[in-house]
């Protein structure tokens, strides 16, 4: 195991760090899932043979980042194409290819690590659609309740910043703007919050006036990625609203 660790790092740069894990070989590549952790590969060595395998933890970490239990058949086929273009191989939820111990395994490592980016890079389209789905039934909502509404609102903060608000409900008795809170990954939803309570804290002016708006944080409770404190970080700036009650949404639109 040592020799090989010698031939990785005579075939590759100081960034790829080698060391001894059980039976097998950790390479640590200088590649990053989302959330900042190192993409690890592991090789073993038989016959003459050494396999390459991230032995299935992006998978695994793909799944942590949604509540649903299953992939969709377009997040299938966007693996199979992931798959066929670093010609790596899926087995059993790990991503492996096979080489001769005479080849070169630099290129061979990094064909690998560049499939596991790829791969976890599925979870933006599982963000993405997520978040335009629950902006479409918003859109929905408002418009059954004859609501007007405009979305995408410019607003400029006090700190000079302009400040995009997902939606600006305008009610006959009061105007509210709206934040969705919507996402599938527990990782990101202490990063959205702060983002939304930045956004409030900077626009609060508009609170005040001759036409005050209403401040509305609205959180996609249909997915379990949220907790108490995440609430209660928004409530000082705004009422809070939860999509699993959308009657209550209206009521408070038009309070």
């Amino acid at each position: 195991m040592t020799s090989i660790c010698e031939k990785i790092t005579n075939q590759m740069n100081e960034l790829y760090e080698c060391s001894l894990v059980n039976d097998a070989v950790r390479i640590r590549t200088p590649y990053l899932y989302p959330d900042g952790d190192y993409i690890d590969i592991f090789l073993k060595e038989r016959q003459n043979t050494y396999t390459l395998t991230d032995f299935g933890e992006t998978l695994r970490w793909l799944k942590m980042q949604t509540t649903s239990q299953y992939r969709s058949n377009r997040q299938d086929a966007i693996l199979q194409d992931i798959c066929q273009t670093h010609n790596i191989e899926l087995y059993r939820g790990m991503l492996l290819t096979r080489t001769s111990v005479n080849s070169s395994l630099g290129a061979d490592i990094t064909r690998i690590a560049q499939a596991a980016l790829r791969v976890s890079d599925i979870w933006f389209t599982q963000k993405t659609r997520a978040f335009e789905s629950i902006q479409s039934e918003v859109s929905e909502l408002l418009e059954t309740n004859k609501i007007p509404f405009d979305q995408g609102e410019k607003y400029i903060g006090r700190s000079g910043r302009s400040r995009k608000v997902d939606f600006h409900a305008r009610h006959p008795k009061r105007s509210s703007l709206i934040y969705v809170l919507s996402t599938g990954s527990r990782a990101s939803a202490n990063s959205r919050v702060n983002n939304v309570l930045a956004s409030w804290y900077d626009l609060n002016h508009l609170k005040t006036g001759i036409e005050p708006l209403r401040f509305i944080s609205l959180f996609d409770d249909t997915v379990d990625v949220w907790t108490p404190d995440n609430m209660s970080i928004l409530e000082d700036l705004s009422d809070i609203a939860y999509w699993s009650q959308p009657e209550e949404l209206i009521e408070l639109l038009a309070a």
